[in-house]
């Protein structure tokens, strides 16, 4: 037999070297590996979000104005997997975010329950949740919080507007602050597919001036706009009109057919 190994101080120091060397490359390679992906995650739905929302949830600038391009020539999310094909969206980040993708047409498989609110259980409490845009004043009364002055107030701007597209509009009601919509939010959901859209090439202007998010001089643009140049193809040619801004654009976007 050889002589047994001797472990020292000095012979285990290389060895150490070499293993803190290999971490301090592993964190260098991770920080900079491009599917770490970081951002906040929440619940979306992903027609019609926001740069400012595509960007919290983790993509650059650029990847967020593909997604608006795509929107603007008219494209949908209808499924999982048209968000899933986007190029701006990596596979990494699509396993990250798809757990929080709501979109209403594919979470509502069963049309004929629209109308009816369904029930949960907690704690031996009933808890309802109502689709907005297809209640009436007596489901919006059975909600914890609403009464019958808040519900007409409900459905008076539901008319205006012609539908809610996400629950936050609710805040644009009278009488919502943030505690109200806080108590509300976990009891109603929203089927955007409800919501009634304004013709932009054959509207007139007493349709667009009772239209909440216009102003009396944008309605009177677009409408004076189409006049002079004729039919609106997409909702970018809204764009070319200088009292509209592409904020206003995009809130109005979800409310516009172009036929």
């Amino acid at each position: 037999m050889g002589d047994p190994l001797k472990i020292t101080v000095e012979t285990l120091a290389p060895k150490i070297a070499e293993i803190e060397s290999f971490d301090q490359k592993s964190e260098k390679f991770y920080d900079k590996d491009p599917r770490v992906v970081k951002g906040e995650l929440f619940e979306f739905d992903p027609n019609n979000l926001s740069v400012e929302n595509w960007v919290k949830l983790g993509l650059t600038n650029k990847q967020a104005a593909s997604i608006k391009k795509y929107e603007a020539k008219g494209g949908e999310f209808r499924t999982l997997a048209d968000v899933k094909k986007m190029y701006a969206i990596t596979d990494a980040m699509y396993q990250r975010i798809e757990p929080y993708i709501r979109i209403p047409e594919t979470e509502s498989s069963f049309k004929s329950t629209f109308n009816k609110p369904f029930e949960k259980k907690y704690g031996g409490k009933t808890s309802i949740n109502v689709e907005v845009n297809g209640a009436d004043s007596v489901t919006l009364v059975a909600v914890r919080g609403i009464g019958p002055s808040f519900a007409s107030r409900i459905i008076k701007y539901r008319s205006r507007l012609g539908g809610f597209v996400t629950l936050e509009q609710l805040r644009e009601v009278y009488g919502v602050d943030s505690a109200k919509f806080d108590e509300l939010q976990p009891q109603l959901n929203i089927n955007s597919q409800r919501i009634q859209k304004i013709s932009i090439n054959r509207c007139s202007m007493d349709d667009l001036k009772t239209f909440p998010y216009l102003k009396y001089k944008q309605a009177n643009a677009i409408i004076a706009y189409r006049n002079q140049h004729g039919n609106f193809l997409n909702i970018g040619d809204l764009n070319k009109i200088a009292i509209l801004s592409p904020e206003l654009i995009q809130k109005i976007a979800p409310y516009l057919k172009f036929e």
